[in-house]
């Protein structure tokens, strides 16, 4: 056996720069600080402010605005991408979203059977004479 294995490619420290490589530098870093800090203030301010006259556009907006963090997070941070680990890491993430998704359904469907069938006098209301 000679004292240079030749299975390891030619620049010799054993690492495949191909295109699924995840490249970390500073600057992304810093892109998705700046990126959270102003989905954070926008919030902050459209609930302090009272941008909106109705809660629910206000609640929907915040919703929104959450889930686009949540990318950011993803992107920046995480470095989950569609080409990272060959797909497998955007599948697990896809899968993962699937059962929050089918948890949080079928608990908020529970939740509201059996309040409602469970104490049925209590959503009607009586007129005392």
């Amino acid at each position: 056996m000679s004292a240079h294995d030749d299975t390891l490619p030619a620049h010799g420290h054993g690492h495949d720069h191909g295109e699924s490589e995840i490249h970390i530098s500073l600057g992304g870093y810093v892109t998705g600080f700046v990126l959270s800090v102003i989905l954070t203030a926008i919030p902050f301010w459209l609930v302090m402010g009272k941008v909106f006259e109705q809660s629910s556009t206000t609640a929907m907006v915040l919703l929104a605005l959450g889930a686009v963090q949540i990318v950011v997070h993803m992107v920046y941070f995480l470095h989950l991408n569609a080409r990272s680990e060959g797909g497998w890491n955007m599948l697990a993430l896809i899968f993962t979203l699937v059962l929050v998704v089918i948890a949080l359904t079928g608990t908020l469907w529970v939740m509201f059977h059996l309040n409602s069938n469970m104490m049925p006098g209590m959503h009607t209301t009586k007129t005392l004479p």
